[in-house]
């Protein structure tokens, strides 16, 4: 496996400590070698981890450090994912306005270098934000144009954050029987493909969670969350088609 695939499958199973471990020394590596893809990877990669631990600032300096390298590099496709992480922190820091004009941008970035499954992770990523900005309905549409890609390509790995937008929308629209319900879609979702959260869905799930408790109480809270374990994602949402 390369280096990018091997530090994204650690930060997808929580492993933090090797990714910090295999992206500094990848820096070390890259910038000795001129590989400006080997370290605008890694300092993408130290920046998520920073976000994960909760330390929003140190993220945005490394993802900044990191889009410095892909602009210097002239390839703009380096460009993507430090814009997506900052698009995030901004979303994560409670900025929606911006996070969604740079989400926006994102789109179009990844539309002109042909990369729909991209495109399609920033439009959920750009329904959050509609979704925390109050704008319902233009969420709603969103996350169901994404959700549809995702179960009409086959892109597996995407199937939990649709299960992570369900459980929004739901608690969003006081549902908060529905919303445990996807919580726990979205947790069996996320083992099968023996992955967690990227920091923000899980903040999402957190604040998910903590609603749904205090409307339901624990007891039918984990009755409904253990019922959404059971359900099959591809037929979960068969009646928000309808």
């Amino acid at each position: 496996m390369s280096f990018s695939d091997d530090v994204r499958s650690a930060f997808r199973r929580g492993e933090s400590d090797a990714v910090v471990r295999m992206s500094t020394a990848e820096i070390e590596r890259a910038r000795a070698a001129g590989d400006a893809a080997g370290e605008v990877e890694a300092r993408y990669s130290l920046a998520r981890v920073a976000i994960r631990g909760g330390d929003l600032a140190l993220g945005e300096t490394r993802a900044r450090e990191a889009l410095d390298v892909a602009v210097r590099s002239g390839d703009r496709a380096l460009q993507e994912r430090p814009r997506h992480v900052l698009a995030a922190v901004a979303r994560m820091a409670g900025d929606l306005d911006r996070a969604r004009d740079l989400y926006r941008e994102s789109i179009a970035l990844n539309e002109s270098l042909g990369r729909p499954e991209t495109v399609n992770s920033e439009t959920h990523n750009l329904a959050f934000c509609e979704l925390g900005l109050g704008n319902l309905a233009e969420a709603r549409r969103l996350f169901a144009l994404s959700r549809t890609r995702v179960f009409q390509h086959g892109w597996d790995d995407f199937v939990p954050y649709v299960c992570v937008a369900g459980a929004a929308l739901a608690s969003a629209e006081g549902d908060h029987s529905r919303a445990a319900l996807m919580v726990g879609l979205a947790d069996a979702a996320f083992a099968a493909i023996g992955q967690v959260p990227d920091p923000d869905d899980a903040a999402d799930l957190a604040a998910v969670r903590d609603a749904a408790v205090g409307a339901l109480g624990p007891a039918a809270y984990a009755a409904a969350q253990e019922r959404g374990r059971q359900l099959d994602p591809r037929t979960a949402f068969d009646d928000d088609e309808r």
